[in-house]
């Protein structure tokens, strides 16, 4: 302790050197004068232990873009959800919404035996979501591939499903999913859908987007 006192003498006496309890002390000076003080004490009187803050436990995080294959002719709906009742309730959605809709359904239990949970009525798209979820790798996430409908049809009424958390992306583009992973497990960061843009458009894009749509029977 004493030699932290004339440590600290030397800074509060130096004739360039304001008191540390007058105003001119937050000046840039005295604040760099600190900090040489402070790694002097660190370096000296190795008092890193009397001023450590507890850390967290530390996890090793990687990155991983995960490559989903949709089929031809299909549209995609991935989300985030939190309960095993989750299939039953998307099917009764799918089939109450548009009744001639060929879909498949699965989700990612994230707790117990942690399964896979499916429903749908056409086994092909429920192998597809079952694919994608054992790529993917993540609990709580839940995947629709459908025929026959589109996701305008039936995005709004998924998202009040009570166990529907969000949605990542409603899709038939080209699709990867950013996916973290820990020593814990994988959660889904976010998606990359499609392409980048490459420009702004038009007048004539303008016009052709707006044909498009009074030719798909949206806008009259």
């Amino acid at each position: 302790m004493g030699s932290l006192f004339l440590f600290t003498r030397f800074f509060i006496d130096r004739e360039d050197g304001p008191l540390l309890t007058e105003v001119a002390a937050f000046s840039l000076l005295v604040r760099e004068r600190l900090i040489c003080l402070w790694l002097m004490l660190i370096e000296y009187f190795n008092m890193t232990t009397i001023f450590s803050i507890p850390k967290g436990e530390c996890m090793n995080l990687e990155m991983h873009a995960v490559k989903i294959d949709i089929p031809d002719g299909c549209n995609l709906i991935l989300g985030q959800t939190h309960f095993v009742k989750t299939v039953e309730d998307l099917y009764e959605i799918m089939v109450a919404t548009v009744p001639k809709a060929r879909f498949g359904i699965a989700f990612t239990e994230a707790s117990g035996p942690c399964l896979i949970r499916t429903e749908g009525n056409d086994d092909e798209l429920i192998h597809s979501c079952v694919t994608s979820m054992q790529a993917i790798g993540a609990g709580h996430v839940f995947c629709i591939i459908m025929r026959e409908a589109f996701p305008i049809n039936v995005l709004n009424p998924i998202k009040n499903c009570p166990e529907v958390c969000q949605i990542y992306c409603a899709t038939a583009n080209p699709l990867q999913v950013i996916v973290a992973s820990t020593d814990k497990g994988w959660g889904v960061v976010g998606v990359i859908d499609g392409f980048p843009p490459k420009g702004m458009e038009t007048d004539a894009d303008r016009n052709e987007r707006r044909a498009l749509l009074r030719k798909m029977g949206y806008k009259r």
